[in-house]
């Protein structure tokens, strides 16, 4: 198959995703390429690169939460917002350390958390109200 059609294949893929599915991707593949980052530690630029994107992503997860639209409740925005400003820390850290085992905590987050958003609402606890109410997920989406 030619690299057109694959990419045809991915981009019609990606508009028949739920938002919770994009964000349970994002997160994975920002775990993906920390867990990369750390079996390359010599590798600044990628290591850097790695953790660049995960900042990013949670700083689109924190500019939704901050958005007048954004329906989550406000235990949970608080709780997402803390989680986030949590990950900031952690970042940083790791930027200055560039120690592997600085990753880990990243990477075990953002996996439990597109694991979380993989589950059906209808069977996740903590996920029933917004599925109930048609609000957003967890992280906003």
């Amino acid at each position: 198959m030619s690299k057109d059609k694959v990419a045809v294949y991915q981009q019609q893929q990606k508009r028949n995703l739920t938002p919770r599915e994009v964000e349970a991707m994002a997160f994975t593949k920002a775990a993906l390429l920390l867990d990369d980052a750390k079996k390359h530690t010599g590798n600044i630029e990628e290591f850097a690169k790695a953790l660049r994107f995960n900042h990013l992503l949670w700083t689109i997860i924190q500019a939704d939460l901050t958005e007048p639209d954004n329906q989550l409740p406000p235990e949970i925005k608080a709780n997402v917002m803390s989680l986030s400003i949590f990950v900031d820390k952690q970042t940083t850290k790791a930027l200055r350390s560039s120690v592997a085992a600085d990753l880990d905590v990243l990477i075990n987050i953002n996996r439990n958390l597109a694991a979380g958003l993989r589950t059906a609402p209808e069977t996740a606890q903590t996920a029933a109200p917004a599925a109930q109410t048609g609000t957003r997920t967890t992280t906003g989406a």
